[in-house]
């Protein structure tokens, strides 16, 4: 019996603890937005039409992308920030999926959201080996996608611009190949089924 509730003890001890842990590496800077837990997603619906934004293109000298100019293509939408720990983690994934899904048309889109500046943002996107294009994010878009609660946040487009999926924190990568599959066939099936 002592044993019993020692072990229970060690148990609701150890559980507490990584609790918190992951609480701190999930939280960011002071004065920086809060990273995610997985969760729902505010923001779009799925079925809708991805708001459309233009946004500046790091490293591009003043160029910038409108998401609408990527119709045809699906998209994956990844809004992330230099000190979010889980984005982090994703971000090889990303790169991985980029190499392995741009052939049939997938083009993955890194929204940056912090306040680090453009040459911090610049030099973490080279380090991590980003190989697809990543936007100055703004507050005003990220209002559009509903406010973003969390950081990583997730939307997967089909080549028409519409939402089929979202995601809030960090997910597998599994997962995620799972939601850009999703959205690749979507694209087809709407597309087909359109003419």
């Amino acid at each position: 019996m002592k044993n019993s509730v020692i072990f229970i003890a060690v148990v609701v001890l150890g559980i507490t603890a990584l609790l918190i842990g992951g609480k701190r590496f999930t939280r960011p800077p002071q004065g920086q937005a809060n990273t995610a837990v997985p969760g729902s997603v505010a923001g779009p619906e799925r079925g809708t039409t991805a708001p459309d934004f233009t946004l500046k293109v790091l490293d591009s000298h003043d160029k910038t992308m409108q998401l609408s100019s990527l119709k045809g293509k699906a998209v994956l939408l990844n809004f992330w920030a230099t000190w979010c720990e889980p984005c982090k983690m994703e971000m090889p994934w990303l790169v991985e999926l980029q190499k392995k899904y741009g052939p049939q048309g997938l083009q993955i889109v890194g929204v940056a959201m912090d306040d680090a500046g453009e040459k911090a943002i610049s030099d973490f996107s080279h380090k991590m080996g980003v190989n697809y294009p990543v936007l100055l994010g703004t507050e005003k878009v990220a209002d559009m996608y509903g406010g973003l609660d969390g950081l990583p946040t997730t939307f997967f487009l089909d080549r028409n611009g519409k939402i089929v999926d979202r995601a809030l924190g960090l997910e597998s990568e599994s997962l995620i190949e799972d939601s850009i599959k999703k959205s690749l066939g979507e694209a087809a099936a709407s597309t087909a089924s359109a003419k």
